[in-house]
């Protein structure tokens, strides 16, 4: 899509900071989260999971259980659908989804569903737990991703593995991507300075403040509704239906309000069984997860065990750069790797580059997205090391990253040349920051790190309608996880040129409007933002229809202007300006409503990267680290609204800081979850948090109208790296493995002598 209408001067509503449309509603208690849904004689369901970490089930009883008078009923796996297909290694088809929904003939990891019950209260659908009775033969396990790749690891699952796989490696290894260009051997041998290290990250939660949460109807007939807190309801949708032996369009699902996803509710978990256990007991059943259960049972980032090659000539040339990635995606396939491997090197313009990933499944609960998944991690390894040759070469590490940038035209390191991007645009904010060059104290060091993610089309729909006082309604399918209500009206105010207070953004359920992807992958702004901007195009053609109808000319001859049909030019007649509120206002007898539609699949998402600037403090005497300063620089295309802009920059930012401080998913030797509450998994709380500064860049991305690049993602690549590095600078010795706890730090500075 050509940028023939990007004017990035002349916006009248695009670029201001209204008040969000949905505040008054969160402020005031009004909005309904997934746990706010009631209905009359629902029952409250309750999940039993495994405390094992591997073990086959010989035996479930369910008898005592459901002979007691308030329990209704009682679901194991023989109550899903018998028909739902196995191929494998494919991440998102329906059989890994129900092995991990409820348990087969073994269960994979701690925290495994392997039966739910249905109960008038809550309290009585825990005790009835208690009374179904599993019988267990406990299988060796591995939670290690290096571990699980041994020739002596435990099998999690036989036959796992797709085509990518090459012959003799071990079965939990079920995918692998390779890609790369040139000669990495020859660019090495150019090399003045080669530096190869291994580093680790272990698995994190998104740590949204919600619990996932649904009120499940499935009558007998086969129909059913269903509401919940999802990042995407028509995936929820087809899931569940494939999982119950349904017809889709059989099943409408609402999404609720969310209070946090950041990727972690892209997929369903709780869903299908609250649905089983309302078909069998013929009411409503309500679902609510525990934290704990949370953290045991739903989808965290994956671990990730790195090697990293990087060659560097004096002058800060990168010569070559080779990285192997071995991710655990939990026990289904799903690990990120390729992702990984894809945007470790993108930020730079490489001659000779390699990169490989493994997803390698392990018994832990089944990764899902956390923004950006596999590029913080990527970041964290390569920026390291790149962070180690400018030490080590005493050369500038903004002046390195801008001597290698990629650039427009830029080859890819995986395989695509880059169009106009903002990465060089980011390092030159970075290299004018005042952050930059502000002293540092005693024991403070300073990080930089570049990021990048891909962004993401996907197929989406959208619908406007106008009423007759002339103002509109937007029916969007992407839940609001970051603003993306006030965005769209910002939008559409902008074609329609009516006030943004005149706009109202509403979330369709499935059975209102047509399939919408999730809202992942940076996409709304850009893909709900371009059918929005397309919606009210369409709504604009039909008014300048009418306006021509009225005037006796024809529809060519009349353009579109602030808000009002106009002739196009002095041949075109002598007219006055003719609202909108004036044509809808008659719209009944002139034609009858006025809408716009528009679905498709864009394909024109533009890449993003974003550079970091970190100061941290070190207390050598007990490993407590600070972060002291904080800058993000990032390329958001242009920012429809700033402010939320800017929002998402700055919890990238604050998750990364958990990430690359304090957050770990920590398993014993009985491969059980340790930490599942957030008593002892610390995320950060505001005490932890530096006031994070931000700096938007807008190099306009051409495939969308209005220049828009995702912003909600990329933001959490660089901060791994950037405090690592500002880490490792403040305490004299590189760290390598995250998160860098004070145990950690300590470990490396006696090691370091």
């Amino acid at each position: 899509m050509a940028l023939d209408d990007l004017k990035t001067k002349d916006f009248a509503f695009v670029g201001t900071r209204p008040n969000r449309p949905d505040g008054l509603d969160k402020v005031t208690g009004r909005a309904k989260f997934g746990a706010d849904a009631y209905a009359p004689g629902m029952l409250h369901g309750a999940i039993l999971r495994s405390p094992h970490a591997h073990a086959r089930i010989l035996r479930i009883d369910t008898s005592k259980a459901e002979a007691l008078k308030d329990v209704k009923a009682v679901v194991t796996r023989a109550d899903f659908s018998d028909k739902v297909p196995f191929e494998p290694g494919l991440e998102g088809e329906f059989w890994n989804v129900l092995e991990n929904v409820m348990a087969g003939d073994k269960a994979l990891y701690d925290g495994h569903a392997v039966a739910a019950v249905a109960a008038t209260s809550a309290l009585a659908a825990r005790d009835a737990l208690k009374l179904i009775e599993v019988e267990y033969e406990i299988l060796p396990h591995v939670t290690d991703v290096d571990k699980a790749m041994l020739a002596d690891a435990p099998v999690i699952r036989e036959g796992a593995a797709d085509y990518s796989v090459p012959e003799g490696m071990h079965p939990n290894v079920v995918r692998m991507h390779e890609s790369g260009h040139g000669d990495v051997a020859a660019g090495f041998a150019e090399a003045d300075l080669v530096v190869e290290d291994h580093f680790t990250t272990e698995a994190t939660h998104q740590g949204y403040i919600e619990p996932h949460a649904c009120l499940a109807t499935l009558g007998m007939d086969g129909k059913g509704e269903l509401w919940c807190c999802t990042q995407g309801h028509w995936i929820v949708q087809k899931t569940c239906a494939a999982l119950l032996g349904i017809e889709t369009a059989n099943l409408r699902v609402t999404a609720s309000e969310i209070g946090g996803g950041f990727g972690g509710k892209t997929t369903v978990f709780i869903e299908p069984v609250a649905l089983a256990l309302s078909r069998k007991a013929n009411k409503p059943v309500k679902l609510v997860m525990s934290r704990s259960e949370v953290f045991r049972a739903t989808g965290p980032t994956a671990s990730a065990s790195m090697d990293i090659k990087i060659g560097m000539k004096k002058d800060g040339t990168i010569t070559a750069a080779e990285g192997i990635f071995r991710l655990q995606g939990g026990a289904f396939p799903g690990g990120p790797a390729e992702f990984t491997a894809m945007c470790a090197f993108a930020p730079y313009s490489l001659t000779n580059v390699r990169q490989v990933g493994y997803d390698v499944m392990t018994n832990r609960p089944k990764q899902a997205a956390y923004r950006a998944p596999g590029s913080p991690m990527a970041a964290f390894a390569v920026e390291s090391v790149i962070d180690e040759l400018c030490n080590q070469l005493g050369l500038d590490p903004i002046e390195v990253r801008l001597k290698n940038a990629s650039r427009e035209g830029t080859k890819a390191s995986y395989g695509p040349r880059f169009q106009q991007i903002g990465l060089v645009q980011t390092l030159e904010a970075a290299k004018a920051h005042p952050h930059l060059s502000a002293p540092l104290k005693p024991g403070q060091g300073r990080g930089i790190s570049c990021g990048f993610w891909f962004n993401h089309g996907g197929e989406t729909s959208v619908s406007l309608a106008l009423s007759e006082d002339g103002s509109a309604q937007v029916m969007v399918g992407t839940p609001d996880i970051g603003g993306s209500r006030a965005s769209m009206a910002l939008m559409a105010a902008e074609v329609l040129g009516i006030p943004y207070d005149n706009i109202r953004v509403t979330i369709a359920d499935t059975a209102t409007l047509g399939y919408n992807d999730v809202s992942h992958g940076s996409r709304v702004t850009y893909a709900s933002g371009l059918a929005t901007i397309k919606a009210a195009r369409h709504a604009v053609e039909r008014l300048c229809e009418r306006a021509a109808k009225k005037w006796g000319i024809p529809v060519d001859a009349v353009k579109w202007e602030n808000g009002c049909a106009v002739p196009s030019g002095p041949n075109a007649g002598d007219f006055d300006p003719l609202p909108l509120a004036d044509i809808t206002a008659n719209m009944g007898q002139t034609g009858g409503p006025i809408s716009g539609h528009f679905e498709a699949t864009p394909e024109g998402a533009g890449v993003s990267f974003a550079t970091h600037i970190v100061d941290a403090e070190v207390d050598p005497e007990t490993g407590k680290t600070r972060v002291v300063r904080y800058t993000v620089i990032q390329d958001a295309g242009k920012a429809i609204h700033p402010t939320y802009v800017e929002g998402q920059y700055q919890g990238g930012a604050a998750q990364g800081i958990g990430w690359a401080l304090n957050e770990e998913y920590i398993y014993g030797e009985d491969g059980r979850l340790q930490n599942s509450v957030f008593l002892d998994y610390r995320i950060p709380v505001a005490s932890d948090l530096p006031m994070i500064d931000t700096v938007i860049v807008e190099v306009p991305n051409p495939g969308h109208p209005f220049g828009v690049r995702g912003v909600g993602e990329t933001s959490i690549c660089p901060p791994l790296a950037a405090i690592a590095n500002a880490v490792s600078a403040a305490a004299g010795v590189r760290m390598r493995n995250l998160p860098m706890s004070p145990p950690r730090i300590l470990s490396a500075l006696k090691a370091d002598g």
